[in-house]
C-alpha cells in the first residue's frame, strides 16, 4: 500500500509503501486527530518508522492495494 502525507507549509510530503490495510492507516490517522494526539506513527515494509505531527497533517493519501505491473502494458 502507497501512502503519501502532505505537511503544512512544507513543499515535499512523507511517501512510503506498508503492509497495513487503507482502512487501518484510515483508522489510526482518523483515531489520532479525533482523539487530539499530538503524534500519528506509521512503519513501512523496510521496518523504517514515520512520526508525524497530527498538527501539520494536510492530507493524507492511501494508494491501491493492486500490484505495479512490470514490462510493457498495451
Amino acid at each position: 500500500m502507497d501512502i503519501r502525507i502532505g505537511i503544512l507549509n512544507s513543499p515535499r510530503e512523507v511517501a512510503f509503501e506498508t503492509s497495513q490495510t487503507a482502512d487501518e492507516v484510515e483508522k489510526a490517522v482518523s483515531a489520532a486527530i479525533e482523539k487530539g494526539a499530538p503524534l500519528v506513527t506509521f512503519s513501512d515494509d523496510k521496518g523504517k518508522r514515520y512520526v508525524v505531527p497530527t498538527a501539520t497533517i494536510g492530507y493524507v493519501e492511501i494508494g491501491t492495494d493492486t500490484a505495479r505491473r512490470v514490462g510493457f502494458v498495451g
